[in-house]
This record gives structure tokens, C-alpha cells and sequence, in this order.
């Protein structure tokens, strides 16, 4: 069987083993993190698709894929999509009861100051108390099994140990190299999924799994798949390996949608030289750069579509950022963004650190309308232009 066909100039990697099969029509959508920036930025965008029927509808969005700060979004998404109504999109009597009104009251809480305090004063490490903090707000005991059956939500981590990615779904939790643990034999909560998802390092980093051998399948992993990677897994922020979630997407999906709400190193006149911060400056310049390759790759697959749609490296869909100019979308009856005011919200720090409410309209407003942007000029013209936005009086 041959591999899969993933060109050179693709933003994700041949992972060995795997077989070529034909791509999903349904779209998949991709989640990026960034603390609750990125968190509540998704709110607006998941609003945005709902009211279009592309999350929820017969031929809607069959596959999310996140990591880190969009685990949480996605995460809680998926616990509470029975509950939500996609038969008839009900806004206000349906999404935001039962998904945004809760997601927004937990960004109105800093947990990571205070998980980093307690983990140097008592015993534990900082990442379980990240994880106790997500499930008494939000995920309430709730584990992968709680997930529903379609769309697929898979939450992605880094493993440390194999340096490639970690998969959390509602069937079976995976990297290629150690295994894959299916279930009966699967119980893991939501929270933990979501807390090594969003283990930012240096801080948050890492969240530790402790399974046993006998959990994984025989002969699922390539190379690793033994003591102690299998019994004890190291894991970090998803962001590390991939940070706009699309290895699970992107291999998978002819349509792919990526809604990026990452960060971006500033400058710095006069960089700090201890070791630890140091590193850290060195680090985050590391990942902007990859980030930045894999957001062009990205924007050139989907170029590449409208002149060769059966290339290997093209995908439909569409992109969009949290910096992006609205007014590149060149659409008359966009949203009024102005980019100054834009750009100051791409501008809060990647922290689990509470967002006042205008802050959050804003934000949310913001999702929102770029997505709403992108839809319209990549993927349907003929989608009825919003009303306005979610919360008209914060604008953006």
C-alpha cells in the first residue's frame, strides 16, 4: 500500500505507516490555541458557522481538530452538543445557554497563577492542577466516552518522550510511534485531555499519564511501544508539535477550515540573558517561525486549488487569523474591523488569565466576523450577510 500523499510543500509530515486513502468531502475545522485569547476568539467563530449551518448541518463540519487553548473550546463543544440544536440553529435559546454563556463565565477566571502557586507550595505537579481546575468548571468528571459519536473531536498533545503528536478522541488515544490505547480501555477525562493539550510550557509543562503496558493495543506502535513510554506519558502543549492542529485534519478532509487565533513574538530592545528566560525568548522565536511556514502553506494549498483542485497539496476551505486585515478579504459588506482595533486584541497575552466581559464581545465579535469574512470570499459568496455583530454595542 502506498503512503500518504503529502508533498514537500504540505504543512504536515508522512507519519510512517500510514496508507493512502481517499480524502472526506465533509469539511473539517481546525482550532489553534493561544490561552483564552484563543478560547473566546473561537466562541466567535463557532457562532458564525453555526448560524451558517456548516457546524451541525448534514454536510457540515465532520471532524474537529485543537489544540491547547482550543481544546477548551472544542472540548467543551463537544460534551455539550446534544444539547445543542442543529436541526433548527437557535442562537439565543440553544447556543448560548448551553455553550457560550458557561465557556464565557470560566474566562472570567485566572487559573494559572494560582495553579502555579499551589503546585511550588504543596505536593502535585502544576498541569493536575489545571486539570481540576477545567473539570470543576467545566467538564464536571466528564471523559472522552462523553464525546458524541460525529463530529470527530480530537484534542491534540505533544509527547515529550517521542517528540511527535499525542491524540485524544472518543475511540482511542494515539502516537504513532507508542501505540494506541482503545477503548473499553480508555479513561482519560475530558480535563486531563484538555489540560496536556494546554500544558504551555515552561510553566504549565509537562502533564504526565501514568497507564500500563497492557492498555495499548499490540503491535499499534511503531517503534516505542514498550516500558516506560508506554506506562508513564510525558506530554505538553499541542501547540509545540502543531500548532494550528491540522495533522488530524489535513490528511483527512479535501475542506478544511483553520481558524488561528496564535500568538506572535514581539521585540525586544534589551532580551533578559538568565538561562530560563532566555530560553524561553528563544524558544517562542522557534515557534513563531514554524508557525509562520505552516500559516503560508496553508494560504498557498488553498491558492492552490482554484488553478489545479486535484493536486495533492491543494485543499478548499478557508483561513483565517486573529491579525489578519479584514479588509485583504476585499468584501464591500464585511463587518466594519478596523485593524488597529484588531490587532490590539491579537495582542493579549497567551495566559489562562481572566477577560473582562467587553473584552470578551470583542473578541467574540471578532471571531465572528473574520470568519464570516472568509466564508463568504473563499467558500460560499451566497451566504446571507450577518446582521451584525454578536454583541453590536462592543463592535471590535
Amino acid at each position: 500500500m502506498s503512503e500518504v500523499p503529502v508533498a514537500a510543500a504540505s504543512p504536515v509530515k508522512v507519519v510512517p505507516g500510514e496508507v493512502a486513502e481517499p480524502l472526506e468531502d465533509t469539511p473539517a475545522l481546525c482550532l489553534s490555541g493561544g490561552g483564552y485569547r484563543a478560547m473566546v476568539f473561537h466562541i466567535g467563530v463557532l457562532w458564525r458557522l453555526y448560524e451558517t449551518g456548516l457546524l451541525g448541518g448534514e454536510d457540515g463540519i465532520s471532524r474537529i481538530s485543537s489544540v491547547s487553548g482550543g481544546s477548551i473550546t472544542a472540548a467543551f463543544l463537544g460534551l455539550n452538543w446534544n444539547r445543542i440544536n442543529f436541526t433548527t440553529p437557535d442562537v439565543n435559546g440553544s447556543f448560548i445557554p448551553n455553550f457560550v454563556t458557561p465557556l464565557r463565565e470560566f474566562a472570567g477566571e485566572t487559573i494559572d497563577a494560582e495553579s502555579v502557586i499551589w503546585g511550588v507550595l504543596l505536593p502535585g505537579a502544576v498541569s493536575d492542577r489545571i486539570a481540576s481546575a477545567y473539570d470543576d468548571a467545566l467538564f464536571k468528571g466528564k471523559t472522552l466516552q462523553d464525546l458524541p459519536d460525529a463530529p470527530r473531536f480530537v484534542i491534540n498533545a505533544t509527547n515529550v518522550q517521542s517528540g511527535v503528536l499525542w491524540r485524544f478522541t472518543k475511540k482511542y488515544m494515539w502516537d504513532y510511534r507508542v501505540g494506541k490505547v482503545e477503548a473499553p480501555k480508555l479513561k482519560v477525562t475530558l480535563a486531563q485531555a484538555v489540560a496536556a493539550s494546554s500544558a504551555f510550557p515552561p510553566v504549565l509543562s509537562p502533564f504526565e499519564l501514568r497507564l500500563k503496558d497492557s492498555d495499548f493495543t499490540p503491535h499499534t506502535g511503531d517503534d516505542l511501544q514498550r516500558p516506560p513510554f508506554t506506562t508513564k506519558v510525558v506530554l505538553t502543549d499541542g501547540g509545540v508539535y502543531d500548532n494550528l492542529g491540522l495533522e488530524t485534519a489535513w490528511k483527512r478532509h479535501k475542506t478544511v477550515f483553520v481558524s488561528d487565533a496564535g500568538g506572535k513574538t514581539q521585540t525586544e530592545e534589551e532580551p533578559k540573558r538568565d538561562w530560563a528566560q532566555h530560553s524561553y525568548r528563544v524558544l517562542n522565536l522557534i515557534d513563531s517561525q514554524v508557525r509562520a511556514l505552516r500559516v503560508r502553506q496553508v494560504i498557498d494549498s488553498l491558492k492552490l486549488h482554484a488553478t489545479e483542485p486535484n493536486s495533492e497539496r491543494s485543499r478548499k476551505g478557508a483561513y483565517w487569523g486573529i491579525r489578519t486585515d479584514i479588509a485583504h478579504y476585499q468584501l464591500s459588506d464585511a463587518l466594519p474591523c478596523p485593524h488597529a482595533n484588531t490587532m490590539l486584541l491579537a495582542e493579549i497575552a497567551t495566559r489562562l488569565k481572566r477577560l473582562d466581559d467587553l473584552t470578551q464581545d470583542r473578541l467574540i465579535n471578532w471571531g465572528y466576523a473574520v470568519c464570516d469574512a472568509a466564508l463568504r470570499k473563499q467558500v460560499n459568496p451566497n451566504l446571507k450577510k450577518p446582521d451584525g455583530f454578536p454583541y453590536p454595542k462592543a463592535k471590535v
